[in-house]
């Protein structure tokens, strides 16, 4: 029988799988290694370099012999090579982790009906013969029939390109083709092809997934880049000139302190060696001063990040909402599922005028019992499995339908399968999230009678009734009752219940079924008689109070919209700490969506920062706040589940849609899919946004510091001396340990509390602030004087020869930087090593720098250009270093703010005297 699937079992599944195949699809390869390799070497500068290398290394062997000749050019091949294979290894790494999240985001859940069975697989695991249960906002999982259902419409765009739905009928067009969206409606499917043998499949076997997506930070960043990138050319180009003017009028020496050019005796070989060690100097000044380094922290910061997200549950499926999450001012949240657990469960129940939940079944008349049966039972997108009769009943469908159809079964006594065999459902008007309401109208085979049924939130159904039933079955006219309904209903909202209510009609006239405008017509929608209404209790989740206080506390605007009643949002945003316990609520803090809706466009721009809560929304109401926020110059977050929830998560800056509950079409939306549906997981993607932003701000305070202080000292030296203390290795090593491993240091740490203690960043703050600017050129001006006093009084200060100082040069520039990667851990503390012993990535790569500094200078002499330095001068080099730490310690009790440097003067002493009292 196909409406009870295929058996499931393990044969039956492993030879469907292989008479059709499964539901995957042959993904183009993914690009290997040699490839990333490939793009790294199409660098300019590294090309250049490596034709330096080149020249050098034949000039080299040309002079001094293969013995001894290699070293400088083999050198520089070296330390690209090392440069290259480290930025290729990252973007390797990046791409593959990619690969993997977007295997999890496409890993759907489908629900399928197995051997009479209602379960969830996975897509991959649909196969042909498959029952596949679909409902508003559904993924078409594969290639197959129209069953059974009602008012069935889908969006087959992302297929044909045609944006009109499709009405799907058993009769005119019972295809169904997967990749595309239910839109409206429910059904159940057949499965006839699965994986590459569908249309989708098809085409999504020839498509590669573009991983190139740059993020707003990314952009801001290449131009920074470019813009440093351009200073660095400039110095080169100078330094170059005068290298090249020093060199040719004779105002050069070489390692014997001879005159390096004398005009025409002066051998053509030692020229060209000459003009390739000079431009291969200013080539590695450009290196040195491109800060490579920002965009590998970046992607890092992003990589070590969406991997930490996923274990706190929220996939990231749009990088560039790691980083605008950390800039949001507002989020605008549902409340059911997000605010509260979504574990519904009846505990009020009013008949009439009268409340009863105990034994009720028992007193109720038994025509009212049998519309209570048909209106709950046949009105629904829920359903029941019973394995057998002793057994407990399965109950799937939406928290809601669920809470519902227990409540039915267990204490009305309800029997859904002898319900359907005795009832025919003649047409279905599906519930959606603007009507807040669904309707059923339904024939009994044994009689023929017609009625119609409807449900949904209660002052909606109450609105639509002109009579109500009582205990006993009899009907009584409204008119005078229907305030003292409205109490009710308000009394239960008010106690946190959503209030769900159900009518009915008998329908005498005579209809031809196959008529649609005619069948529509018979949904009446007033003139009913209200059934009774139900109380659903949905409590709050525990630690929502906690994760409201933190974004309050962070200067985020939390706003709750929801399709709730305005007592109902109003009692739940109170328990969340929305609205103030005191239950206080100002003029303007609390609307309704229609009253939003009829603002004029000033009325609403002049209200939306007042409003708090905003009750009986449509998804249309939601978009209009996001709008309005936005022209407000703030970054919005927006919490979404359902398919009308769409428009509003594409307008947001960051779309949270939800795991759980959450529908296909709204994840697809979305930038971030929080996985466990709970607010406090939306509190933890605010933590890591402003976390990676903090981070890339901490990477670009110590890279800017590395790449002036480099750049100086070379122009400096070369301008004055016309000798560069800092080789083209030496500049390619602190290139490579300053970018590669200072950006895998300073990318990887953790959120800190301190983090959701600041307003948040917004539109228009500066990527450089103005402590990044104290901080960095306190410390870039320290390191210039140091090793320019090394430079030109180095070898009469300690006694030393030329090629001894230059090392001295190298080796506390380097260790500056070391002891500079604690400073930058925070930009405004003055304890740097708080938590450090918990970054065990940070200590280990600074352990790593130091071993291979050490093997730099000590072992590798030839390749570094250097000599070996003896304890003393290790230690010299090491107290040089270290005195950045109290440098950066008096800098930072420098105030400054972003509007002045030295706004603040007056509060310095005070400011002072607290950071010390404060420091541990």
């Amino acid at each position: 029988i196909p409406a009870k699937g295929i058996s499931g079992d393990d044969d039956d599944v492993a030879k469907r799988c292989e008479l059709f195949g499964s539901n995957t699809y042959q993904r183009p390869p993914p690009k290997v290694f040699v490839s990333f390799v490939v793009e790294a070497f199409n660098d300019t500068t590294i090309l250049i370099l490596l034709v330096c290398a080149g020249l050098s290394l034949g000039f080299g062997i040309k002079e001094h012999g293969p013995g001894e000749g290699w070293y400088e050019g083999g050198s520089i091949f070296v330390a690209v090579f090392l440069v290259v294979v480290v930025t290729a290894l990252s973007n390797f790494r990046q791409e593959r982790q990619f690969d993997k999240l977007s295997k999890i985001s496409n890993n759907i859940k489908v629900g399928v009906v197995r051997n009479g069975r209602p379960q969830q697989i996975s897509i991959f695991e649909v196969l042909v013969g498959d029952v596949v249960s679909l409902k508003i906002g559904d993924q078409i999982p594969a290639d197959g029939l129209f069953l059974s259902g009602h008012s069935l419409q889908v969006d087959e765009s992302s297929m044909t390109g045609e944006s009109d739905h499709v009405e799907i009928e058993p009769s005119n067009s019972p295809f169904l083709l997967s990749g595309a969206k239910v839109v409206d409606g429910f059904a159940q499917m057949l499965v006839t092809s699965v994986g590459t043998n569908t249309a989708w499949g098809e085409m999504m076997s020839s498509i590669s997934r573009d991983t190139k997506e740059r993020t707003p930070l990314q952009a801001r960043l290449d131009k920074l880049t470019s813009s440093i990138g351009k200073v660095g050319l400039a110095v080169a180009f100078l330094v170059l000139i005068v290298l090249l003017i020093r060199y040719f009028t004779g105002n050069s020496e070489d390692d014997k302190g001879n005159q390096e050019f004398q005009g025409s005796k002066t051998d053509v070989n030692d020229v060209f060696n000459a003009v390739v060690r000079i431009v291969a100097a200013a080539v590695t000044i450009v290196v040195v001063a491109i800060p490579e380094g920002l965009p590998l922290a970046v992607t890092l910061t992003l990589a070590y990040s969406m991997k930490r997200m996923m274990a706190d549950q929220a996939m990231v499926r749009k990088l560039s909402a790691c980083e605008t999450m950390g800039s949001a001012t507002v989020i605008c949240t549902d409340k059911t599922g997000t605010l509260t657990l979504n574990q519904m469960r009846v505990t009020k129940f009013w008949l009439g005028l009268e409340n009863g939940m105990e034994n009720f079944s028992n007193a109720m008349a038994p025509n009212v019992l049998e519309l209570f049966h048909q209106g709950v039972g046949l009105n629904t997108t829920g359903s029941i499995y019973k394995p057998s009769s002793e057994s407990e009943p399965e109950i799937s469908g939406s928290p809601t339908e669920k809470a519902i159809l227990l409540w039915a079964v267990s204490d009305l006594g309800m029997d859904m399968d002898e319900l359907k065999r005795t009832h025919e459902v003649l047409h279905v008007e599906t519930f959606n999230s603007e009507k807040k309401r669904s309707g059923v109208a339904i024939r009994k085979e044994t009689n023929n009678t017609v009625h119609v049924h409807w449900k949904g939130a209660a002052e909606i159904i109450l609105a639509m009734c002109s009579n109500y039933i009582d205990y006993n079955g009899i009907e009584k006219s409204l008119d005078e009752d229907r305030s003292k309904l409205e109490k009710i209903i308000q009394g239960m909202a008010a106690s946190s219940l959503r209030c769900i209510a159900f009518a009915c009609m008998k329908i005498s006239e005579d209809i031809d079924y196959n008529d649609k405008e005619k069948v529509h017509q018979i949904l009446r929608k007033d003139g009913l008689t209200l059934l009774g209404i139900v109380g659903l209790k949905d409590p709050c989740r525990p630690d929502v109070k906690k994760a409201v206080e933190t974004c309050k506390l962070a200067g985020v605007s939390i706003k709750m919209i929801t399709g709730d009643n305005i007592f109902t949002a109003k009692a739940i945003a109170t328990e969340c700490g929305i609205l103030d316990l005191d239950g206080h609520v100002n003029a303007g803090e609390v609307v309704q969506g229609v009253e939003f809706r009829n603002y004029t466009e000033e009325e609403r721009m002049e209200k939306v920062e007042k409003i708090r809560v905003m009750a009986r929304s449509s998804p249309l109401d939601k978009l209009l706040m996001v709008q309005c926020l936005k022209k407000k110059g703030h970054v919005v977050a927006v919490t979404g589940d359902g398919t009308n929830d769409a428009p509003a998560l594409k307008e947001a800056d960051i779309g949270l849609s939800m795991g759980i509950q959450g529908t296909e079409v709204a994840k697809e939306s979305s930038d971030i899919v929080i996985l466990d549906d709970n607010f406090n997981s939306v509190a933890t993607v605010l933590r890591w946004g402003r976390c990676v932003y903090n981070n890339i701000q901490k990477f670009i305070q110590f890279q800017l510091t590395v790449n002036v202080a480099a750049l100086v000292i070379n122009f400096i030296a070369a301008v004055s001396s016309g000798d560069v203390p800092l080789t083209t290795v030496q500049l390619l090593w602190v290139n490579l340990i300053m970018d590669t491993l200072g950006a895998l240091a300073l990318a990887t740490e953790r959120p800190t509390k301190e983090l959701m203690e600041k307003r948040p960043v917004g539109r228009t703050e500066p990527l450089i602030t103005s402590i990044m600017w104290r901080n960095l050129l306190a410390q870039a001006l320290y390191q210039i004087a140091v090793l320019l006093v090394l430079q030109f009084k180095g070898k009469s200060i300690f006694n030393v020869n030329g090629k001894v100082k230059d090392t001295l040069i190298f080796n506390t520039f380097v260790l500056c930087q070391v002891f500079n990667e604690f400073n930058s851990r925070s930009m405004e503390k003055l304890n740097v090593f708080q938590g450090i012993h918990k970054n065990h990535l940070f200590l280990g790569i600074v352990g790593i720098t130091l071993v291979l500094q050490v093997l730099m200078v000590e072992l590798l002499r030839k390749f570094a250009d250097t000599e070996r330095l003896t304890w003393e001068q290790w230690g010299i080099c090491i107290v040089i270093a270290a005195v950045s730490w109290p440098i950066a310690w008096i800098t930072k009790l420098v105030p400054v703010s972003d509007r002045t440097f030295f706004s603040h003067h007056v509060k310095w002493v005070k400011l002072w005297v607290f950071k010390i009292k404060h420091l541990f």
